[in-house]
């Protein structure tokens, strides 16, 4: 009673969308079992290339077949279109990658499969869900939104239209890879230039990273600063290498969401650290901030504030 009051009385919550894999695939699951109903059979998946959304729909359907993701798997035929075709559909739910598929099959075609297998009670969870929306004409029962942050959204006759979602993400993801490829930078420098052991943990703020240490770090945040701007105007590309590496120019570094980067350290605006340590007293431990996309000095306690979060463009 109380989850399906929760799924009614939902206009939207918004989660810091995390970086690594792990985190991902975890929050796609809690989102799942709070917020999706039996019942919702149609899903709409928003957000742009590198924004974690393939590995988010795992989370939230573990075991599904994504007939396409950052892997490279690409399912042929497609299974949607091969019920649509064969007139018996299989499988219970379906995914499909509209931008990609949109390169196949004429967009029309994609809104009617979809609204075939929903005449048949199929769940059909949908990427991209933003374009296929103008020839669908019908909108989903949720809808999540990956940028800097994760929107959940359950919209009503009176919206939000999927286009409202995708202006928010499609322009907030920049902010999130830029955060994350100045974190791996700051951890790079650390690592190589001060002989510093990894951060014993990661957490998330608006337009930048924390990285958490049991022990107060012995480390001149002034200094670490220069540095590693020192190494962001070296205008250094970011690779991909493997699930837990990226390449920062010829330098491998372990990285826990190596698809969620700047292509180039030129891309980073306005990096900061805080001048100083927080001391979080619940966890015990101490957290070194860094900023990006702010041109302006901010207090350490607005950064996730209401107020700063209306301002920040």
């Amino acid at each position: 009673m109380a989850i399906t009051l929760l799924q009614e009385a939902l206009m939207y919550s918004v989660y810091f969308a995390p970086r690594g894999r792990k985190r991902l695939l975890n929050l796609g699951h809690q989102i799942s079992q709070r917020y999706l109903s039996p019942l919702d059979n149609l899903i709409g998946v928003i957000g742009d290339a590198g924004a974690g959304k393939s590995v988010f729909i795992k989370g939230m359907f573990p075991g599904l077949e994504l007939t396409n993701d950052d892997e490279g798997i690409n399912v042929r035929p497609l299974p949607l279109l091969d019920g649509v075709d064969n007139g018996f559909f299989s499988s219970h739910t379906y995914h499909i990658d509209v931008r990609f598929e949109s390169a196949f099959t004429q967009m029309y075609l994609l809104a009617e499969a979809v609204k075939t297998a929903l005449e048949h009670n199929k769940r059909v969870i949908v990427e991209h869900f933003d374009l296929l929306y103008p020839y669908l004409k019908m909108n989903a029962q949720i809808i999540i939104g990956i940028g800097e942050e994760v929107i959940v959204t359950r919209p009503s006759i009176f919206g939000p239209c999927p286009k409202d979602i995708a202006d928010i993400v499609y322009k907030s993801i920049k902010y999130r890879k830029m955060a994350h490829t100045a974190e791996d930078f700051t951890g790079l420098v650390l690592e190589k230039e001060l002989g510093f052991e990894h951060c014993e943990g990661h957490n998330d703020i608006r337009h930048g990273f924390v990285l958490e240490f049991d022990n107060k770090p012995d480390i001149d945040i002034e200094d670490l600063e220069k540095r590693t701007k020192n190494l962001i105007n070296k205008n250094l590309d970011i690779c991909y290498v493997d699930d837990n590496h990226i390449s920062i120019g010829d330098t491998k570094f372990e990285c826990t969401g190596p698809r969620i980067h700047l292509k180039n350290s030129s891309e980073i605006e306005h990096f900061k650290l805080i001048k100083e340590y927080k001391y979080n007293p619940i966890t015990k431990s101490y957290a070194l901030i860094g900023t990006i996309g702010i041109d302006y000095d901010i207090s350490i306690n607005e950064l996730n504030s209401l107020k700063y979060h209306m301002y920040v463009k």
